[in-house]
């Protein structure tokens, strides 16, 4: 009995820990939950970048359409402008052909008057016998009787009127055309000043424009980058989605290989009578343990274990100079992921910018290195995915699957592509 006893107790530490050994060296329940609740937590986070990426493109959209009808506005009162500026131009044209109307005017007036003045002259200078230059009364002492005083006395008082009121009228007519004239310059003045104010209403309109035109363009830049962080915020959360199932999936396993495991206790605790098959039990459970750890995931050489070694750690925060799963830098996951496929590569951007094949991005394939000119030249690398998608650790996501077609990083791509094998 006693004998029987040991046997049986072997068999049991020897189940027990076959059974612990298996969950040495692999994820418990717990932590895949906790895996799985963080996957959800970052999911949410991604959602609610999403929405608030949908927010400020919905918000970019409203202030392009009012930006449209701003310049839209400012289009017509443009054109009611430079129609103003247009009409002001001519009758500022007008109006100056009119003023230099006046002043011909103003100039024969002022000749009929010297003529006015050299005709009284002669007049007076034919009462005079020799020519020369008399007064009205030397005329009228002249006459030879009182008939021809009262007559030359007649003849000259109604040539003074006379002359007195056509000198009289040229000079009323010089006043009047002076005063139209000042008018008119008054007018013209006003209409040039119309055009100094019109001409700087046009230019400040003009500046508005352009002003108009370069935000509406930085606001269509901002919506092109906003819809390419939806496009990549959603790709990120289909990845944290599959992750998500497959640790789901992992835990379905996890429960279904415990319950087997309780069967198993329990058979081994019925089976007193049976020490000989508990050995057999216990046997198998060694071998069934050591089956599990051979078929365990081991790097063979081989690039596609490098591309999927990242997928089970997809989220692992940036960390600068990291080569772990506690944190990854750049070239620190490149030197990681190539290394569970046995593949030895360098660990900075500057060793690795020189490993390989340089190949063109024609040709580039999954596996491949990709390089990205962030803040210096090749300051980026990733793994190369295939149609046009790389994972790599950013700075912004940790190590995440982006997308290089379009947005940020197509920007900084400058079409340098290694192969390492």
């Amino acid at each position: 009995m006693k004998q029987r006893s040991l046997i049986r107790s072997v068999c049991l530490a020897i189940g027990i820990t076959g059974i612990l050994g298996i969950h040495t060296y692999a994820e418990t329940i717990e932590d895949l939950e906790n895996r799985e609740s963080e996957l959800q937590n970052e999911r949410a986070d991604v959602q609610q970048n999403i929405e608030e990426a949908k927010t400020e493109v919905n918000q970019v959209l409203t202030e392009l359409e009012e930006l449209n009808q701003e310049l839209e506005q400012l289009n017509e009162t443009l054109e009611a402008n430079q129609r103003t500026m247009d009409e002001t131009e001519e009758k500022v044209d007008r109006t100056e052909d009119e003023v230099e109307q006046l002043e011909e005017e103003i100039q024969q007036i002022e000749k009929d008057i010297e003529i006015r003045r050299e005709i009284i002259q002669e007049r007076l200078v034919s009462y005079h016998r020799n020519g020369g230059d008399i007064a009205y009364i030397e005329v009228i002492l002249g006459s030879k009787n009182m008939g021809q005083f009262i007559s030359r006395s007649n003849a000259v008082k109604k040539i003074m009127d006379s002359d007195k009121q056509l000198i009289l009228e040229q000079q009323e007519d010089k006043a009047t055309v002076k005063k139209k004239q000042n008018k008119v310059l008054s007018k013209l003045q006003e209409l040039q000043d119309m055009q100094t104010e019109l001409r700087g209403m046009i230019t400040l309109i003009e500046d508005q424009k352009v002003a108009a035109k370069e935000k509406r363009k930085s606001l269509k830049d901002k919506q092109s980058e906003l819809l390419a962080l939806q496009d990549e915020l959603q790709l990120q959360d289909s990845e944290l989605a599959s992750m998500q199932q497959q640790v789901k999936n992992k835990i379905a396993q996890k429960e279904s290989e415990q319950r087997s495991e309780t069967v198993v206790l329990a058979s081994h605790q019925s089976s007193d009578n049976n020490e000989g098959s508990s050995v057999v039990q216990a046997s198998k459970s060694k071998s069934s343990k050591k089956q599990q750890t051979k078929s365990a995931p081991k790097a063979n050489g081989n690039v596609s274990t490098a591309i999927n070694a990242g997928y089970a750690h997809l989220g692992t925060p940036y960390q600068w100079g990291g080569k772990t799963t506690a944190g990854f830098d750049c070239s620190g996951f490149i030197h990681w992921a190539f290394k569970q496929a046995g593949i030895s590569v360098p660990g900075s951007t500057a060793g690795l910018s020189s490993v390989g094949t340089k190949i063109p991005y024609s040709q580039a394939q999954p596996g491949d290195l990709v390089f990205f000119n962030t803040y210096k030249t090749n300051g980026h690398i990733g793994i190369y995915l295939g149609n046009g998608k790389f994972i790599g650790s950013q700075n912004s996501t940790g190590l995440a699957v982006a997308d290089m077609t379009h947005g940020y990083w197509k920007s900084k791509f400058a079409g340098h592509v290694r192969r390492v094998r």
